[in-house]
């Protein structure tokens, strides 16, 4: 069994945001990877073009992974109202956007959906990886690109793996913390470490790596501007600039 588990080659996909485009730029890349195992990290369908084709296609290759923040405020739209509560009002236009944009797609979803999204586990373990879409017990707050080895070991280790994964903060990285490996997947549809290209981690022989796959961003930006979703303008900055913009 030990034999078996060395040679898996499992690619974490996190972060799509309904960017389809990406998103089948990446599936093309999986093709040519051809991991045996596929998971996803969350943040599924908010606040892209695509949400409801993104939810479709991954239940029909049927990928195991977790629930993300933006997935919980789409099925759970109160969760939004109790993390801005704790954060700053700097923020606060930023989160009445994203209420806005939440409210809309979630009326695309339908229920069907939601209730695929709310059923999500909140942690996930394939071999010797485990998954989580922020930290453990939450979705919505995760450690930066620059915290400390100790601040992570101390944050992850209730989760046993030799691999930690999670996505949220779209800066892929990859950390050797003692014995252990903790890495960021990044994000497929949003990144925000200045790097337009998308995203995703593989595991090869348990060694991982940081994949960016081109995408057709304009073909993207096309369709953003062709749906009738309140501050498409927003998404479509962020997305030229791959880093995190206010609306």
């Amino acid at each position: 069994m030990d034999a078996i588990e060395v040679a898996m080659r499992i690619a974490v996909v996190s972060d799509i945001h309904g960017n389809l485009t990406a998103f089948e730029d990446v599936l093309a890349d999986l093709r040519h990877t051809a991991p045996d195992f596929v998971l996803h990290g969350g943040d599924l369908a908010e606040p892209g073009a695509h949400p409801t084709e993104i939810i479709d296609r991954i239940g029909e290759l049927s990928w195991n992974g977790v629930a993300g923040n933006t997935d919980e405020l789409l099925f759970r739209p109160e969760s939004l109202a109790e993390f801005a509560a704790q954060s700053s009002p700097a923020f606060a236009q930023l989160f009445a956007a994203t209420a806005e944009m939440a409210a809309a797609n979630r009326a695309t979803l339908g229920e069907e959906r939601l209730t695929w999204l709310r059923d999500l586990p909140r942690a996930y373990r394939q071999d010797s990886v485990a998954l989580v879409h922020a930290s453990p017990g939450d979705l919505w707050r995760a450690p930066v690109l620059e915290a400390s080895d100790a601040d992570l070991e101390s944050l992850y280790s209730s989760l046993a793996g030799d691999v930690i994964v999670y996505g949220h903060i779209h800066m892929p990285y990859i950390r050797n913390i003692g014995e252990r490996i903790i890495a960021n997947s990044g994000s497929v549809g949003l990144p925000y470490d200045g790097d337009r290209r998308a995203s995703y981690l593989l595991l090869d022989d348990g060694k991982p790596s940081i994949r960016r796959v081109e995408y057709r961003l304009e073909s993207e930006l096309q369709a953003l501007a062709c749906r009738d979703l309140p501050h498409v303008e927003w998404i479509a900055r962020s997305l030229r600039s791959a880093r995190p913009e206010l609306p």
